[in-house]
């Protein structure tokens, strides 16, 4: 295990800057996720900590020194990718300890952490099995076990699921959080899904076009975005974004939406009467009942989900999302009224989009 920072990293190929300054400190143990929209850098940013992307400026840092020369397989890195990459004419066993083979460790070894590892991502039956009699959630463990048998200093994650159905995926996330909760490697994982990186990571770090825009516990992000692409990224359904003007101040102030509607907005807000602004609504925070301000429109879509149901009505001419309780009798057309506290609400300055 080892800790990981990177220190003002860029990567540039000509005049094209694709990571700018990218600046992480990671600790040893912790479980780190790099999320955000294709062609934010994510991948890029892992490869280049794996050592498979040369850095155009700053450092990496592994442990206790600058690996910047080093190759990938001096840094003590192991790399899970999308693709499974096992060779179909070796068994599971023999995929797994291919690379313990290559760097010379005695046989009697590799069998033990092999079997080890087998144990821990429950592969012992299957290690006489090629590749081909597998399941994609079998080859997934199997690479999860090549890499577990080098006994690295550091994970990296390169969106190992995406290959997956979606109760495959749900499954494999669990065994990951497992792994990592067994073996306590510092790991970092790249993903588009920002519900693997809530479910997974001790810390979430939102890229967008080569910068970092907030990191942070997974509920700081969710209670607190720094800006409004992350409100907008974290959190699924979406969260609801209005425009709005501030009407009135201290803590007698609402956001006055096109229609005139009024939404308060929690005194500790920092606005100005007349700012034009954006609000933030989550859809788990808008819900039927007391309390807050009453927000009313047409019922424009009901979408059932069993324990819940997503409504979507028109307020002040935009669809905003609501999460209801299953059992909640929603009708398309129906007028539906719900309600949020002014603490719930989330203020954004719509010309810098960031947090107020």
């Amino acid at each position: 295990m080892a800790p990981v920072e990177l220190r003002q990293v860029r990567k540039a190929y000509g005049a094209l800057e694709v990571i700018h300054g990218v600046s992480l400190s990671i600790e040893d143990g912790q479980f780190i996720a790099l999320v955000g929209p294709s062609g934010c850098g994510k991948s890029t940013l892992l490869r280049m900590i794996a050592g498979l992307e040369e850095i155009s400026a700053g450092d990496v840092i592994i442990g206790d020194g600058v690996v910047n020369d080093l190759t990938p397989r001096e840094r003590n890195i192991a790399m899970v990718f999308q693709s499974y990459a096992l060779y179909p004419h070796m068994t599971v066993a023999e995929n797994m300890g291919f690379n313990l083979r290559l760097a010379g460790t005695p046989k009697p070894a590799i069998a033990e952490r092999v079997n080890e590892a087998a144990r821990m991502l429950d592969l012992t039956a299957l290690l006489d099995r090629k590749p081909a009699q597998l399941s994609g959630g079998q080859r997934q463990r199997v690479a999860m076990g090549r890499a577990i048998v080098r006994n690295p200093a550091v994970f990296l994650f390169d969106e190992p699921l995406s290959n997956l159905d979606a109760k495959l995926r749900v499954q494999m996330r669990s065994e990951i959080k497992t792994l990592h909760q067994k073996v306590g490697t510092t790991s970092i994982y790249v993903t588009h899904d920002q519900i693997e990186a809530m479910t997974l990571a001790d810390r979430i770090v939102v890229l967008n076009q080569g910068r970092v825009e907030q990191e942070g516990t997974p509920m700081d992000l969710y209670r607190k975005p720094a800006n409004l692409f992350v409100a907008a990224f974290i959190g699924s359904p979406a969260m609801n974004l209005l425009d709005g003007t501030v009407d009135g101040d201290g803590g007698e102030a609402a956001a006055r939406l096109a229609d005139r509607t009024a939404i308060r907005i929690a005194p500790d807000r920092k606005v100005t009467r007349g700012q034009a602004i954006k609000i933030g609504l989550r859809p788990e925070h808008l819900s039927p009942g007391q309390g807050g301000t009453t927000l009313s429109g047409q019922t424009l879509l009901v979408e059932p989900t069993g324990a819940q149901t997503h409504i979507v009505f028109d307020l002040a001419g935009h669809p905003v999302t609501a999460i209801v309780d299953g059992e909640y009798p929603a009708r398309y057309g129906a007028r539906f009224d719900a309600n949020i506290p002014a603490d719930q609400v989330h203020v954004f300055d719509r010309e810098s989009g960031i947090a107020l």
